[in-house]
């Protein structure tokens, strides 16, 4: 069992204008295929607020860190950049798979900024704010994540082998 952190990166839902769904969500489906869920966290749109929070989250030992919201185009979206400042290695094939995914949903599936990547030994992977699209994209996504979580936590690994 691996622990998960959730973080949403919302102005509006960080002022209180607007409920977090995306991050109860995400959380459920998490928690719902094995993982101890780590307190969630709720920051502004704000890539030093967003960094900080990830590197908080590394340090309590968050085998997975998912961040919902600030991946589209809007100038307050910064959540990919955030996390590239965190992260030491890219993680591509993820955002790349959940896009594919949400492309066979709708042609704004591409407008994703979404990107994944490690710092020490966490795996940080950006979803949308929708509820309904940041569940989907995590879908895609949790079996592979739960294989590299093994490898990147020192499990053994042979990726040539199917996992049962």
């Amino acid at each position: 069992m691996y622990t998960a952190k959730v973080i949403t990166v919302s102005d509006r839902c960080f002022r209180g204008e607007r409920e977090d769904l995306a991050g109860p969500a995400v959380s459920a489906l998490l928690q719902e295929a094995g993982y101890q869920l780590l307190p969630p966290a709720l920051v502004p749109d704000e890539q030093d607020r967003i960094a900080a929070c990830l590197r908080a989250a590394v340090g309590e030992d968050a085998a997975l860190i998912v961040t919902t919201g600030g991946t589209g185009f809007a100038p307050r979206d910064v959540t990919p950049e955030a996390t590239a400042q965190v992260v030491t290695r890219l993680t591509p094939g993820l955002p790349e798979a959940m896009r594919a995914a949400s492309m066979r949903i709708t042609p704004r599936g591409c407008l994703s900024r979404s990107i994944a990547g490690i710092c020490e030994g966490s795996l940080i992977l950006n979803l949308p704010g929708s509820p309904k699209a940041a569940v989907e994209n995590l879908e895609a996504v949790l079996d592979p994540i739960a294989h590299g979580l093994k490898m990147l936590r020192g499990g053994p690994s042979d990726c040539a082998k199917e996992e049962k």
